[in-house]
């Protein structure tokens, strides 16, 4: 189902009542390539769109052409809930990978807002995750040095990949390069290397061709200052996201 993900593993998880709402209120899926922009900002926008398949950025342009993220959603994540309520976004929304996603037009949203109480907070608790996960990325910004904010970020991305089955906590798929984890980061390409390579000497993760093996888990979490509150997740999801120990390995 193209909606099983969305607050999988969260600490206010969807039921299948629920789940099966959202389904019907889907209008048509849609696929971008990598880059095209999903949602301009300023244009007036009359739905909203579930990540089904790749990755997207939020970001904003500056005056000199610069590209500055503000957010990265993965499959599972309603990337712009907030344009239900707003009806413009101030960034545009684009596909860092090749993309598809659910369209789910603000009427339907109407529908749902008026006919069911939980579900609507369900939604509301979305737009409020996003907003906590910014403020953890504002902070990964202002207050960390540079190996500790490429570690955040992994450690981040972990945990919430995690959520969705698609992490096991060793290795999960990255399709970024690292231009795309330095403006992540705040960082320049030549410096994401240098902090890449020390994290891989320091045995604590090794990041290549997309993909993150992660070999030591605990050392990482604490090189990132890393602490998942903020995500929500499940306690189990959680206490996974800081430890190297698998179910497996018990």
């Amino acid at each position: 189902m193209l909606t099983e993900n969305v607050l999988l593993n969260r600490a206010q998880a969807l039921d299948h009542r629920e789940r099966e709402i959202l389904e019907s209120a889907i209008a048509h899926t849609q696929t971008y390539t990598a880059g095209q922009v999903v949602v301009r900002q300023g244009m007036p926008v009359g739905h909203s769109t579930l990540l089904v398949k790749g990755l997207v950025t939020r970001h904003v342009d500056a005056a000199d052409g610069r590209r500055h993220l503000v957010a990265l959603h993965i499959p599972g994540d309603f990337v712009d809930l907030h344009a239900y309520a707003l009806k413009k976004l101030d960034h545009d929304v684009a596909a860092l990978t090749d993309i598809t996603v659910a369209v789910f037009p603000h009427a339907a949203l109407e529908e749902i807002q008026a006919a069911d109480a939980r579900l609507t907070r369900r939604l509301w608790f979305l737009t409020l995750l996003d907003a906590a996960m910014h403020r953890q990325w504002i902070f990964r910004l202002a207050s960390l040095n540079a190996v500790q904010r490429v570690a955040h970020f992994l450690c981040e991305t972990n945990a919430r990949l995690m959520a969705i089955g698609a992490s096991d906590g060793r290795s999960f798929s990255l399709p970024m390069t690292q231009n795309d984890i330095g403006e992540v980061c705040s960082l320049t390409n030549v410096h994401v290397s240098r902090v890449l390579r020390e994290l891989r000497e320091a045995n604590l993760c090794s990041v290549r061709a997309a993909q993150v093996d992660i070999i030591d888990l605990g050392g990482l979490v604490t090189k990132a200052v890393f602490e998942p509150a903020y995500l929500f997740l499940n306690p189990q999801i959680a206490t996974r996201a800081l430890s190297a120990e698998q179910p497996n390995d018990r």
